[in-house]
Parts: structure tokens; sequence; C-alpha cells
């Protein structure tokens, strides 16, 4: 998906992590995917630069699909979908 796709996607749960250092960010979003459904859309808020290689590798071990990043000025927004 494009950055802009991304930016107007509706995200079934949203887990704002910034301001928190490597692994918040990741650990924000293990605890909070419990509550997305099958096939939802979770959206990850960091301001740590580290979660855009550690979302996608947990995805790609967990098989949830990594979305993409879309950078905002001072934060990263990344999407997945749970399988």
């Amino acid at each position: 998906m494009t950055s802009e796709e991304l930016k107007n996607l509706k995200a079934d749960k949203i887990v704002d992590a910034r301001g928190t250092a490597c692994p918040g960010p990741l650990l924000a979003a293990k605890k909070a995917i419990a509550e997305v459904s099958s096939g939802g859309i979770m959206e990850v808020l960091s301001s740590d630069e580290g979660t855009k290689n550690d979302i996608p590798k947990w995805c790609q071990k967990m098989n949830y699909d990594y979305l993409g990043v879309a950078e905002e000025d001072s934060y990263i927004r990344l999407f997945l979908k749970k399988a």
C-alpha cells in the first residue's frame, strides 16, 4: 500500500506508543493485538525508529500481514492485519 492509502486506512485498534523506547512499542502491540479480531487492522504509533524493523519482523513471525508504514512529522504509523 502507498503511504497515502495507509494514512486513509481505518484501523480497528490504534496503539499509541509514542514516547516509549524499544521494546515499548512492540510490547504494546503484542498486548493490544488480543483485542483485534481476525482480519482486523491495527495501527501502531511510535516515535522510536527501531519500531520500523521490530513490527515487520514480529508480523512475519506471527503470520500477520504487515501493510506498511506512514511517516508523520514527529512519529511513524505502522499498519498490520491480523491473520
